[in-house]
């Protein structure tokens, strides 16, 4: 069984050149990044209780990334200290964030594989599942395999795009037809799940909800 999603992987390695160009098929990403690490360093910190030492506030948390991509999410939280692993399925998407992080002298630990796949015995404190879940083919083997990976006290986030009329107007329309934001395909609003779902899934690999979360754009302020 396997969690991997040919025609995604294919889709996302044809534009991982793309990966650190904030103006580029990308910018989504980019413009909400600092945001949305925010809430991430803000759950650590607290759940962990963590001094807030400004340079290393993560105190050497063993963090994995599933789905890294280019490695967005994965350097500035190795900046802050945390020991970083990020995974991904496309072999592409790795060799740029291998070669970005060489430029930027940060140690992070790069694999092509999936969770399922994931051969070494490590376990983690931090789990991030960060706008992959809609991407992968088996939503319920993903979610075991990552879970099977944290730590008994750790902590995991899972992000997605909430599966309702708005996001459709937004994600899809918007996004993708209209600003070209993203190239057109790049999402199926099918996969979008809401966030009971993803609750009861949690549920049922016997998971306490910690936070429950949500971030829009707004367009006025092009802000999120």
């Amino acid at each position: 069984m396997t969690t991997i999603n040919q025609d995604e992987i294919q889709k996302f390695s044809r534009l991982a050149d793309e990966w650190w160009d904030a103006n580029g098929k990308f910018k989504p990403l980019h413009s909400f990044n600092p945001i949305r690490l925010k809430y991430i360093i803000d759950k650590c910190t607290s759940h962990f209780k963590l001094k807030n030492i400004k340079k290393n506030i993560l105190y050497n948390l063993k963090i994995l990334d599933i789905g890294c991509g280019g490695g967005l999410i994965c350097e500035p939280l190795a900046r802050l200290g945390g020991k970083v692993t990020g995974i991904d399925a496309s072999y592409k998407n790795i060799e740029i964030a291998k070669i970005h992080a060489k430029r930027s002298h940060l140690k992070i630990n790069y694999l092509c594989t999936s969770p399922e796949q994931y051969k070494l015995k490590d376990k983690f404190d931090v789990v991030l599942n960060l706008e992959v879940v809609e991407h992968v083919e088996n939503l319920d083997l993903f979610l075991k395999s990552a879970s099977s990976l944290l730590k008994k006290d750790g902590i995991m986030f899972v992000a997605t795009i909430n599966r309702t009329f708005e996001s459709y107007i937004k994600a899809i329309v918007g996004a993708e037809y209209i600003l070209r934001w993203l190239p057109i395909g790049t999402h199926d609003w099918q996969k979008f799940l809401k966030p009971e779902e993803i609750e009861q899934k949690f549920k049922q690999l016997n998971l306490n909800k910690l936070d429950l979360n949500g971030l829009k754009f707004n367009i006025l302020s092009n802000s999120w």
